[in-house]
C-alpha cells in the first residue's frame, strides 16, 4: 500500500521572516531564548508536532539547536517556553541552545512535523532516536529558515 502524500504545514515566526534574520535576543549573544514559532495547515487526523532546529552551516557537520516533540497540533510555541517534551541538543543540554555561528552567516531551519502519534520518548533523547520514532507517521512537514551572524563576523 502506497503512503499518501505528505502535505506541506506553514511555519513562520512573529520574529524574522523566512530567510530574514534572527535577532540576537535568540542567540548566544543575546537572552538564548526560543522564538515564537506558528504551524498552520495541519491535518485534521495530527495528534502530535514535533520541531528540529538545525544549523547545516556548522565546521563539524550538522549542528542540532532544538528539538521537541509531542506539541499540541493548534497551538503556537511560545517564545520563552519548553513546550512539549525536548531533546538533547549538540550543545549536550536539553531544550533550546540559540545560533551561536564561530565565523560567517549561517542558516537556520526550524523543521516542523505533524504526526499521527504521540511519540513514547524520553526527555533528553537525541535527533537520530526522534526521527526513528516519527518514521512512518509523517502527515505532513514545513520549514521555517532564518540567518545569524555574530556580530562583526559576516564574512563565509
Amino acid at each position: 500500500m502506497e503512503k499518501e502524500k505528505i502535505s506541506t504545514l506553514r511555519v513562520q515566526s512573529i520574529a524574522f521572516s523566512h530567510n530574514g534574520h534572527i535577532p540576537p535576543q535568540y542567540t548566544c549573544e543575546g537572552e538564548n531564548f526560543n522564538p515564537a514559532v506558528e504551524i498552520s495547515n495541519v491535518p485534521p487526523d495530527t495528534k502530535t508536532l514535533a520541531l528540529i532546529m538545525e544549523d547545516p552551516d556548522a565546521p563539524r557537520g550538522i549542528f542540532v539547536h532544538w528539538l521537541l516533540w509531542n506539541l499540541t497540533p493548534h497551538n503556537p510555541i511560545v517564545e520563552k517556553t519548553n513546550q512539549g517534551i525536548s531533546g538533547k541538543n549538540s550543545f549536550g543540554k536539553i531544550g533550546y541552545g540559540g545560533p551561536c555561528p564561530p565565523s560567517g552567516t549561517h542558516r537556520y531551519y526550524f523543521r516542523v512535523y505533524a504526526l499521527d502519534v504521540a511519540l513514547d520518548l524520553e526527555t533528553g533523547a537525541n535527533k537520530d532516536s526522534l526521527i526513528e520514532a516519527m518514521k512512518d507517521h509523517i502527515l505532513a512537514s514545513g520549514e521555517l529558515m532564518g540567518l545569524y551572524s555574530k556580530k562583526g563576523k559576516n564574512n563565509l
